[in-house]
C-alpha cells in the first residue's frame, strides 16, 4: 500500500473528508486523516449503526469520533454533517427528523435550537444548513421543499433565525448553495446545472438571502456547482473567481471561509480531476475543498493535496494568498467548539419530538 507524503499536512487543512460507508473508522480513512490532518470530516447515514437502540448505536458512533480525533491529534477539528430534516437527514432515532425546511420555516428558531442541542450531543460542531436557496422552479429536482421559502425576504428571515439559534447551541451553520440553487432544473449530484440568468436578476433575488447571512455573521458559506453562462461562461460558481472573490467577498463583504460543495459530485468531478484544480479553487477565493466517499474514491484528495503542495513549493500559488486562506480556516476552527459525544436525556428528546409533531400537523 502506497504511503502518503508527510508533507501533505502542509496543505491538508484545505480539505474536508467525507468518511467511507462504515460505522467504524476504516484503515483507508485513518491513513488519509493521519497524512493530511484535514480541517475536518463529514458524516453520512452509513456512519451510524442502523436498526439498533440509541444506547447501542451511540457508543459505536462515539468510538468512531474518538478514533477520528486520535488520527488527527488536533483539538480543533470540524465534525460536520448535512442535517436539514428529511430528505437530508443522517442519524438514526431518537435524533429528531423535523422534516423539510418548507414545513418548519415559521419556527426556524425553535428547530435550529433543537438541532443544535442534538448535533452537539453527537460531537458535531458544523452543520451544512440553512439552505438559503429560494424555491422558484417547480421542476427543481434537488431543492424544492428543502428551501425555507419561495421569496428572498421569507428565506432570509427564517435562515437568520435558524443560524442564530443553532450557533447559540455551539454548532456553526453553513448557509448554502451560493449563489443560489433554487432555480435549477438539473441535480448537480449528477450533472452540471446551467442557469440563464443575468447578474441583475440574481442581485434582485438569489443573492439577497446570502447578503443577509453575511450581515448575520455567518462564518462559512458553501458554493454551488452551477454554471451561469451570462455571468461566467467558463466556470461553475465553485471555481469562479468572479462569483467567489468579486461577488461573495467583494460585493457582499464576506470575510469567512468558503467551502465547495462535494467535489466528487457529477457536476464538477471531472474538473477536479485536472491538474491544478486545487490551486485554481484557492485562487478563486475558496478555502476548503470537500470530497466524500459517498460519491468518489477519497484517495483522490491525496492527489489534489500533492498537486497543491507542489504548486506552493514552486511558487505558482501565491504565498500571501495561501497564508490568508490558512488564517481564515484557523479562525473557523477556533470558532468551532469541541463537543463530547453524550446521550441526551429522554425529556429533551421528548420535547423535541413534541415540536416535530406540532410542525407535522401544519
Amino acid at each position: 500500500m502506497k504511503e502518503f507524503s508527510a508533507e501533505l499536512a502542509t496543505v491538508g487543512r484545505h480539505f474536508l473528508i467525507g468518511l467511507q460507508k462504515s460505522a467504524v473508522l476504516t484503515e483507508h480513512d485513518a491513513r488519509l486523516l493521519r497524512a493530511l490532518q484535514p480541517a475536518g470530516i463529514i458524516l453520512f447515514r452509513e456512519n451510524f449503526t442502523r436498526d439498533v437502540p440509541y444506547e447501542e448505536w451511540l457508543p459505536v458512533y462515539k468510538k468512531l469520533i474518538d478514533d477520528v480525533r486520535g488520527c488527527v491529534q488536533r483539538e480543533s477539528l470540524l465534525i460536520s454533517i448535512d442535517h436539514e430534516g428529511s430528505p437530508v437527514f443522517r442519524p438514526p432515532a431518537p435524533i429528531t427528523n423535523f422534516g423539510p425546511a418548507a414545513k418548519w420555516a415559521p419556527r426556524s428558531s425553535e428547530v435550529g435550537a433543537a438541532m443544535g442541542v442534538e448535533l452537539r450531543s453527537l460531537g458535531v460542531n458544523l452543520n451544512y444548513a440553512p439552505v438559503v436557496d429560494i424555491h422558484t422552479n417547480p421542476a427543481n429536482p434537488v431543492i424544492g421543499k428543502r428551501a425555507l421559502g419561495t421569496d428572498p425576504q421569507s428565506v432570509a428571515q427564517s435562515a437568520r433565525a435558524f443560524l442564530a439559534a443553532i450557533e447559540r447551541e455551539g454548532v456553526l451553520g453553513c448557509p448554502k448553495h451560493f449563489p443560489g440553487h433554487g432555480d435549477t432544473s438539473v441535480d448537480s449530484h449528477y450533472d452540471l446545472p446551467v442557469v440563464q440568468r443575468s447578474l441583475a436578476e440574481l442581485r434582485r433575488r438569489e443573492l439577497l438571502p446570502f447578503a443577509e447571512m453575511v450581515r448575520a455573521g455567518a462564518k462559512i458559506i458553501m458554493s454551488a456547482h452551477i454554471l451561469y453562462p451570462d455571468i461566467d461562461a467558463n466556470f461553475p460558481a465553485t471555481l469562479s473567481r468572479f462569483w467567489l472573490n468579486d461577488v461573495l467577498r467583494g460585493e457582499l463583504g464576506f470575510q469567512g471561509v468558503i467551502t465547495t460543495d462535494d467535489t466528487g459530485m457529477g457536476a464538477v468531478s471531472a474538473l477536479f480531476s485536472k491538474p491544478g484544480a486545487a490551486m485554481h479553487a484557492l485562487e478563486t477565493g475558496c478555502d476548503l475543498i470537500m470530497m466524500s466517499a459517498h460519491w468518489t474514491d477519497t484517495n483522490r484528495i491525496a492527489g489534489l493535496a500533492q498537486d497543491l503542495l507542489e504548486a506552493l513549493n514552486r511558487g505558482e500559488l501565491a504565498a500571501d494568498m495561501f497564508e490568508t486562506s490558512q488564517l481564515r480556516i484557523s479562525r473557523l476552527l477556533e470558532a468551532a467548539p469541541a463537543h463530547p459525544v453524550l446521550p441526551l436525556p429522554e425529556s429533551v428528546l421528548a420535547a423535541h419530538d413534541a415540536l416535530r409533531a406540532q410542525i407535522a400537523e401544519f
